[in-house]
């Protein structure tokens, strides 16, 4: 992944922390890694627990932003959402979801399009 696409999707990240925040959720982990992939951001939003996927372009030429989270990146999100489920007992008896942050970035830097999409991926 080039440098630019690793700033982007950064920038997007942290300007998703900042408007989740700002609706009073407390986020409680950023970037968790783990070898079958990585989940951007996970937030208590009241007391269910949002495992956030934050998909950021620059102008929609290759399709929106949301676009980029098919049946099978879907899949993947919900089998981390299990694996963190599986190595957080805390979170063992709590609800969980799946959103999708949707950002749309034009040429100068300013935000065109910010898109939340609440259970994004259905996890059974």
């Amino acid at each position: 992944m080039t440098s630019s696409r690793v700033a982007l999707g950064d920038a997007g990240e942290r300007l998703a922390e900042r408007r989740l925040t700002a609706l009073g959720w407390k986020i409680v982990e950023r970037k968790w890694r783990v070898r079958g992939g990585e989940i951007d951001l996970i937030a208590m939003d009241g007391d269910e627990l949002v495992f956030v996927e934050v998909k950021t372009r620059r102008g929609s030429p290759l399709g929106t932003a949301e676009e980029a989270v098919d049946a099978r990146k879907a899949a993947k999100l919900i089998a981390l959402g299990e694996q963190y489920i599986g190595t957080h007992p805390e979170h063992e008896e709590r609800f969980w979801r799946i959103d999708v942050v949707a950002i749309t970035i034009d040429r100068r830097g300013a935000i065109e399009r910010f898109s939340h999409l609440r259970n994004a991926c259905v996890t059974g």
